[in-house]
């Protein structure tokens, strides 16, 4: 069976305020073949996430011109619990990402406004510091807590995707999109994270965002036909292992991660995880491809 991709990029996120590197900070995992279908794998840590959109569209372009079709796979959320976009006055995901991208400052030296944006949001939603919470002390406002909210009002706490994921176990127990502020949180990398995967987008015309611009199915060759990126939200806690000898936390997620996509594709079972999740309803279906998204692998 002909494999579906020939480098597999991985992404590791960070809403790091200023340069930084190591932990906590963007990591990408690069997963290619050789000549001889022999894999080899290399890591980056960018110290800003301007320098990681310019270090992605260079081994993209690298990996392209090799002749190569990658998977390009990113660990925050592409979209938000449903009813968000409704009740910004919003339809979809598209017109959430250019809400998030007109909002968003992020600055070359990682100087962003992700609690501002936050607080406009539950301004703009609630008239109250919900859905989205946590931050720093200097950051609280009126429409922004450090604290939990008691209630999310009508907000679902979770996406349809996180509430399969946690049934998962242990390892997969995927936070909510509303927390900004905390250990293993998602809420700013993925309001700094939109803008950068749009720009890339952009900088991609024969690239596919999955699920929202391929649908569920399972994928074969003939189906990425004209196709030479296939962009998705992945969760590194669903491929467990060790880190190696001085290898920090982030890095170790991006190679597992990067690791097990290559061994599915090689063993003809990557393309199967593109497919509709078993369990949903029709409307859940159409919930995801038109506003949550999906982590794939869940």
């Amino acid at each position: 069976m002909a494999r579906l991709f020939g480098a597999y990029v991985i992404v590791d996120w960070s809403a790091a305020e200023g340069k930084k590197t190591g932990e906590s900070s963007v990591w990408i995992g690069v997963m290619k073949r050789d000549v001889r279908f022999r894999l080899s794998y290399e890591s980056h840590n960018p110290a800003t996430r301007a320098e990681a959109v310019a270090l992605l569209k260079t081994i993209v372009g690298d990996l392209h011109k090799r002749g190569d079709r990658i998977f390009l796979g990113f660990d925050f959320n592409f979209g938000f619990p449903r009813g968000t976009a409704a009740k910004l006055g919003l339809t979809n995901w598209q017109s959430m990402w250019d809400f998030v991208v007109k909002n968003v400052v992020d600055k070359a030296d990682n100087t962003n406004n992700r609690f501002a944006v936050a607080a406009k949001i539950n301004r703009l939603t609630t008239d109250e510091a919900f859905p989205f919470w946590g931050c720093p002390k200097n950051a609280a406002q009126k429409w922004l807590s450090t604290l939990k909210p008691a209630s999310y009002g009508d907000f679902p706490e979770f996406r349809l995707t996180e509430d399969a994921a946690r049934k998962l176990g242990k390892h997969t127990q995927a936070k909510t999109v509303w927390q900004m502020h905390g250990a293993g949180v998602v809420g700013g990398q993925t309001l700094l994270g939109i803008p950068a995967v749009r720009a890339l987008r952009e900088a991609l015309p024969k690239s596919k965002i999955w699920p929202f611009e391929t649908g569920f199915a399972p994928l074969t060759e003939a189906d990425l036909e004209g196709t030479d990126t296939v962009i998705a939200e992945i969760y590194p806690s669903l491929y467990p292992g060790a880190s190696e000898h001085l290898e920090v936390k982030d890095a170790a997620h991006v190679r597992l991660t990067a690791t097990a996509l290559a061994d599915f594709d090689d063993k003809g079972t990557l393309g199967s995880l593109f497919g509709a999740p078993k369990g949903l309803s029709e409307d859940e279906v159409d919930i995801a491809l038109t506003e949550e998204g999906w982590i794939l692998g869940v």
